[in-house]
């Protein structure tokens, strides 16, 4: 128990955790966004089961840790630029990115959907209601991975302890459940601000895309050069 003495480890841990909401952000807007297409009353199970995907898979990847850093090495090379398996997921990952939210704008400005199934018998109405939720769930599923990918290698890129990268997860997604409702129902009340979230998840889509190519396409919410700057010290 002297671990939790030292003053180096709650810095660490402060610092990780704060990290770890920041980049958090884009996966609340992606959620919140996605959460606020199905029905009021399955809105904060969908919430809840997104943010645990995400704890779940974010822990995961922690106790996998050689596999993980095993997929920063090349595994082969385009015009000499090498490719590695993280950058064939943040690749695939961005580009799923760019379509929804792409494709929510569109729905949002060209052509609004009203949310839920169509009104029809009982028996179709709950088995359209249950194909749109677990449609939803599968969506943030499949982007939680891609972030909980970049979040977990920048975990391992600032701090040596598997136990305060643990920590430093829980407590960072239990701050996002706190907060994600409020968000989503911000979002929800205001069109425009709904739009430039969209926007927003655009432009992270785009920086994903454009990470394993040579270009520099800084992304706030990964803040890449402080990141490299920490691993370096290790």
């Amino acid at each position: 128990m002297d671990f939790l003495l030292d003053p180096n480890i709650w810095i660490a841990f402060a610092m990780l955790t704060a990290l770890e909401i920041v980049l958090g952000v884009d996966n609340i807007i992606f959620i919140s966004i996605l959460v606020g297409r199905l029905p009021p009353e399955t809105r904060e199970k969908a919430r809840r089961l997104g943010l645990g995907f995400a704890m779940v898979s974010r822990l995961l990847l922690l106790f996998s840790l050689s596999w993980v850093m095993g997929l920063t090495a090349d595994l082969f090379s385009v015009l000499g630029q090498g490719i590695s398996g993280r950058d064939l997921v943040l690749l695939f990952g961005g580009l799923f990115l760019l379509y929804k939210a792409s494709h929510e704008i569109f729905v949002e400005v060209e052509a609004p959907e009203r949310d839920g199934p169509p009104a029809t018998d009982e028996a179709a109405l709950r088995a359209a209601g249950n194909r749109l939720f677990w449609g939803v769930i599968g969506q943030i599923a499949v982007i939680d991975i891609v972030f909980s990918l970049d979040s977990v290698i920048t975990a391992v890129g600032m701090v040596d302890q598997i136990g305060v990268m643990v920590a430093a997860v829980v407590t960072s997604v239990g701050v996002m459940l706190v907060a994600a409702r409020p968000i989503g129902e911000f979002v929800d009340r205001h069109p425009s601000v709904k739009v430039l979230a969209l926007a927003f998840l655009v432009m992270v889509g785009m920086a994903l895309t454009a990470e394993p190519s040579t270009c520099t396409c800084p992304r706030a919410t990964s803040m890449p050069r402080w990141r490299s700057r920490w691993a370096s010290r290790r």
